[in-house]
């Protein structure tokens, strides 16, 4: 654990920096795991790439120079033009007790993006959390496309669960 006023040489905060992958919707009926390969493969790409540390060298850049305000802009205007943002965060694989007590599970989300769809990932305790901040006009009935993201994983599960054995 960090401890607050030690020179221990590590640094506190996030360091964040993004990627803009293509999102495409399509329906694969002969192979849900074709829609996977594609968005792995773009996926591993864009991570060899140095985009992530540019964005954040960038922003950084930004902020130190022409401030919070210019930075917040670029910020509001990169999401502004985002169909949706998703993250995939990697939590305990034990459960975790905060002051006594246990905590059931873990639910990150985001308010006031400028965008209709956030998608988070958060796993804990190997069981995986879908949470979804929808816009209201542009998704009226949210729980049905939470269905929607429930039948599409479960096939794509069964695809992968085929192909292995």
């Amino acid at each position: 654990m960090m401890e607050s006023g030690k020179d221990n040489g590590a640094e506190w905060g996030n360091r964040l920096g993004y990627m803009i992958l293509p999102f495409h919707i399509a329906m694969h009926d002969d192979d849900p795991l074709e829609y996977v390969r594609k968005a792995t493969k773009v996926a591993r790409r864009k991570k060899s790439s140095m985009e992530s540390v540019f964005t954040y060298w960038s922003a950084s850049m930004i902020m130190k120079i022409f401030g919070i305000k210019a930075a917040a802009s670029l910020c509001y205007g990169m999401m502004r033009n985002t169909t949706l943002s998703f993250s995939n965060m990697a939590g305990p694989t034990e459960q975790v007790v905060f002051y006594g007590h246990p905590i059931v599970y873990i639910a990150p989300s985001v308010y006031g993006h400028p965008h209709a769809l956030t998608m988070h990932y958060q796993s804990y305790m190997n069981i995986i959390k879908l949470v979804l901040a929808v816009e209201e006009e542009q998704f009226p009935d949210a729980h049905e496309l939470l269905d929607d993201f429930a039948v599409s994983l479960k096939l794509i599960r069964e695809a992968a669960s085929g192909k292995n054995t």
